[in-house]
């Protein structure tokens, strides 16, 4: 396992607890733009959405992964990412973790009325992922498994691991995943978005009974 945060870094910031009511379902959209030398990334996202992905990154494998990560999770979103992908993918899938997770970050507000954990176990034949997640406000990243080859189609398979990483930290959640062994590195990867995807379906899903979703009275 790999902690990527030390114990008590990243609390999300906050005032008091506030009596007002959950945010309703279709409010929860956001949009971030991310510039760097390296690469110029645009990412919209809607978690109250239909699945529906308008994705383009330069990278097919990643692309469809994204396309999963949406059906899968019922949020609607659009990224555009222009990389230096003439050395290498790393980049580029790291700064689209970084502007989606700022994205659900910022879509998700003060999480209010959100169920705030989940726990999903997907498989895609041989392959089994496992992930529990917490929306927490303490930003986390623990990863245990190996993926079975280096490379799946033009997507280097460990900045899976690292999109991840960087999505978790930006969205301000706890996430622990996994995958299993097998022989096939693109099903273990898919099982991987795919549970993801599942988690934060059932995490930020709105519970009007809900105030904040803790007993301090804000995350």
């Amino acid at each position: 396992m790999s902690d990527d945060r030390a114990d008590g870094e990243g609390e999300r910031d906050g005032g008091g607890a506030s009596a007002s009511a959950a945010p309703a379902v279709g409010d929860r959209t956001a949009a971030v733009t991310r510039e760097t030398g390296e690469t110029a990334v645009e990412v919209t996202v809607d978690v109250d959405g239909d699945g529906e992905a308008t994705v383009d990154t330069g990278l097919g494998f990643f692309d469809h992964m994204l396309r999963a990560l949406a059906t899968h999770g019922l949020f609607d979103l659009t990224v555009r990412a222009d990389g230096d992908l003439a050395v290498d993918d790393h980049h580029t899938v790291e700064d689209v973790g970084i502007a989606l997770g700022r994205a659900l970050d910022d879509a998700l507000g003060d999480r209010r009325g959100v169920e705030r954990f989940a726990d999903r176990r997907v498989p895609l034949d041989e392959a089994v992922a496992d992930v529990v997640l917490d929306l927490s406000g303490r930003p986390r990243f623990y990863f245990d498994g190996e993926f079975a080859a280096e490379r799946v189609g033009d997507l280097t398979a460990d900045t899976a691991r690292h999109f991840f990483e960087s999505l978790a930290l930006n969205a301000d959640f706890t996430l622990h995943a996994g995958v299993g062994a097998s022989p096939n590195a693109h099903h273990q990867v898919e099982a991987l978005f795919k549970t993801v995807a599942r988690a934060l379906d059932d995490a930020t899903r709105v519970d009007e009974r809900r105030g904040v979703p803790s007993t301090k009275g804000e995350l």
